[in-house]
């Protein structure tokens, strides 16, 4: 799996899978590797850290980012969203050729989820900028299909889907965006489907206010990588 680090301000999201400035490479995952086990409680994942053993979070095609661990999958690329001004990781990106997978962990209270509150707070929020949003059904429960004006980098405004898909866990939320082809087209959907379904989320025991980020991080050895030439 090749890792991208991308700025904050990049647009991965508006003008799908493209280029980006810094790459590092990590340990390629084996090819063979199989969907981890399902936990008892938990029909299909995403899982938390308590639900498998500590063998999954340390197996060789398993990707540690922190407050995210992931299963690589060959030909998927790993882009890092990064703050230009803290350097801190604010969200993950898996590119597969046209479709892309955006993952952000968030801490939510004890007692109850939060998806259903924020799911509509993202709803308004595309009606406020000219677009949809429309509830549906799908293999993780009720998500969001949006559908947004998006300007590109030669000004042109263009209209973009994306399905929001909200896990509510253990004192945490796990926000999934699809974008691409498999926002659009339920054939291209499975391989971010499986990948969003491997994702162990790691929250820690610390207190957090509600909403807050979790930590995300570069995977531990990771190298720079040499750019290709044009």
């Amino acid at each position: 799996m090749i890792f991208r680090r991308k700025a904050k301000n990049d647009d991965a999201e508006a003008t799908g899978p493209a280029g980006s400035d810094d790459v590092v490479e990590a340990p390629v995952e084996d090819e063979g590797a199989e969907e981890a086990g399902t936990p008892e409680g938990r029909s299909a994942g995403p899982y938390d850290s308590s639900e498998v053993d500590a063998s999954e979070l340390e197996a060789e095609d398993r990707i540690d980012l922190g407050a995210l661990v992931i299963t690589g999958m060959p030909g998927m690329e790993l882009r890092l969203q990064v703050d230009e001004q803290s350097g801190d990781v604010q969200a993950i990106l898996l590119v597969l050729e046209d479709s892309a997978l955006e993952l952000r962990a968030f801490a939510a209270p004890k007692t109850s989820g939060i998806w259903t509150e924020v799911r509509r707070e993202i709803a308004a929020e595309a009606t406020r900028m000219g677009g949809t949003a429309s509830e549906t059904d799908g293999p993780f429960g009720t998500e969001l299909v949006l559908v947004v004006p998006v300007e590109d980098p030669d000004g042109q405004i263009f209209s973009q889907t994306s399905r929001v898909i909200g896990i509510d866990g253990p004192r945490w939320l796990l926000r999934a965006t699809v974008l691409g082809r498999a926002a659009v087209e339920p054939e291209a959907a499975p391989p971010m489907e499986q990948s969003l379904r491997n994702v162990i989320v790691v929250r820690g025991s610390e207190p957090m206010a509600p909403r807050e980020s979790l930590a995300l991080r570069l995977p531990p050895g990771a190298q720079p990588a040499a750019e290709e030439e044009a």
